[in-house]
C-alpha cells in the first residue's frame, strides 16, 4: 500500500482576504462611534462636575452664612472636596468662579 501524502490544514488566501475585509468593515463602523461616545461622556462629566461644585457653593452658603470668596477657599475645606476640585474634562483646565453670580463658568 501506498502512503498518502499529509495534507496541511491551512487557510487559503481568499479566506484570509475575506476575514481581513470583514474586520476592516467592523473597525470602520466601531471606531467613529467610540470617539463620539468619549466626547459625549466628557461633556456629561463636565456638566456633572459643574452641578456638584455649584451645589457645594450653595451648601457653603447655607452652613457658613456667606458665599465663598474664591473657589480656592472652597477647595481648602476638605468637607467639600477631600480630593480637590476636579478639572474640566473637556478642556483640561480648572473651573472659574464668578464672584458676581456665585456660579461656575465654562
Amino acid at each position: 500500500m501506498r502512503a498518502q501524502p499529509k495534507r496541511r490544514s491551512a487557510f487559503s488566501l481568499m479566506e484570509l482576504l475575506a476575514v481581513v475585509t470583514i474586520l476592516g468593515i467592523i473597525a470602520a463602523i466601531v471606531i467613529p462611534r467610540v470617539t463620539v461616545s468619549s466626547d459625549t461622556a466628557k461633556q456629561k462629566v463636565n456638566a456633572h462636575n459643574k452641578a456638584t461644585i455649584n451645589a457645594s457653593i450653595e451648601r457653603w452658603y447655607i452652613e457658613k452664612g456667606s458665599w465663598p470668596a474664591t473657589l480656592a477657599a472652597l477647595a481648602a475645606d476638605t468637607n467639600y472636596f477631600p480630593e480637590g476640585i476636579p478639572v474640566n474634562p473637556v478642556t483640561g483646565s480648572a473651573y472659574t468662579f464668578n464672584a458676581t453670580t456665585k456660579r461656575i463658568e465654562d
